[in-house]
């Protein structure tokens, strides 16, 4: 027997079980896999609330890295002792032990540890297809990228530092400003008590930016388009204060706007999409990255960690340890 957080109904973190469960043998192409830790993302209260639809009774939860302790037939990428981490996929990621399908697993550099990867991987490769896929970026461009200081945030600012590129970003106090800043965000803006548009349109001298990277959603929406450069793209990639408002494709017009919903799902479907986002996040690494985990918690707590970040409590990653 092994445990798992499990969900009957939708709603707060109080449904969230943490539970006794069975596991099966891996059927053809998939494999058993040791958890040891599990990342927490926006997705999984998206799968909790209902705002993602499951199939009930269901565990939650899109990004783990463990040990490969059994495998189905036909599995030939994957060998029994390999250290893995997935992202997307099937959810259940909230499990001591769980199947997955073997095409879609990422084997591990060694030199990257078990809990760097939990709180690397899914953000780190949602950085990588935005500024490399979504919108290639170029050096001396300047990019507005919301939530700065969260943990696709903070991945971002680094790497987009890196790539000769400036960074505007909100942020949603003084605490997390200083933190953008730290990880290589040019300029913080407050949009708490700032008007994250006109400080963009103060700072870019009226041009706007080429680009906005949003994954805020509702609260964000229209000041992004606001602050976008002619020719410019909206890159909607999430909605942690939920979904945006109806766009009038009209209103695009003036400026010849673009606006984009990409996802990470698409990018990890194959062995070879994966290693396409994958490689360059794995040389970033290698590059010293940091890798802000700066909540820990037992899986068993989901539905505090939970709690703690939809009240934005948190900075950069937070990870469950099994």
């Amino acid at each position: 027997m092994t445990h798992s957080i499990i969900l009957y109904d939708y709603g707060g973190p109080e449904v969230m079980k943490w539970e006794k469960i069975k596991i099966k043998k891996p059927n053809r192409g998939e494999v058993l896999i040791k958890q040891n830790n599990v990342g927490l993302n926006y997705i999984d209260v998206y799968q909790r609330n209902g705002n993602y639809q499951l199939s009930l009774p269901s565990s939650i939860g899109m990004e783990g890295v463990g040990v490969v302790s059994e495998i189905g037939e036909e599995v030939k990428n994957i060998k029994v002792g390999d250290r893995v981490g997935y992202v997307m996929g099937p959810p259940g990621a909230y499990a001591e032990f769980r199947l997955y399908p073997a095409e879609r697993l990422i084997k591990l550099p060694n030199d990257i540890s078990d809990s760097k990867a939990a709180a690397i991987l899914l953000k780190g490769l949602t950085v990588s297809y935005l500024i490399k896929k979504t919108f290639p970026v170029k050096r001396g461009q300047k990019v507005l990228f919301h939530a700065a200081a969260g943990g696709v945030g903070l991945i971002a600012c680094q790497w987009l530092n890196k790539l000769g590129v400036e960074v505007i970003g909100t942020v949603s106090s003084e605490e997390k400003a200083e933190l953008a800043k730290a990880n290589g965000c040019s300029h913080t803006i407050n949009y708490l008590y700032e008007d994250f548009a006109s400080r963009v349109e103060e700072i870019t001298n009226g041009k706007g930016v080429p680009v906005v990277y949003d994954g805020v959603g509702k609260d964000t929406f229209d000041g992004s388009i606001k602050s976008l450069s002619p020719f410019g793209m909206l890159v909607s990639f999430g909605a942690s204060s939920g979904p945006p408002p109806n766009l009038s494709l009209a209103s695009l017009a003036k400026k010849s706007l673009y606006v984009t919903r990409p996802s990470l799902a698409p990018h990890t479907e194959t062995e070879k999409l994966i290693k396409e986002i994958s490689d360059p996040l794995f040389d970033l690494i290698n590059e010293g990255v940091s890798v802000n985990i700066n909540q820990k918690y037992s899986l068993k707590d989901a539905a505090h960690a939970h709690s703690v970040l939809q009240n934005r409590k948190t900075t950069g990653s937070t990870i469950f340890e099994i």
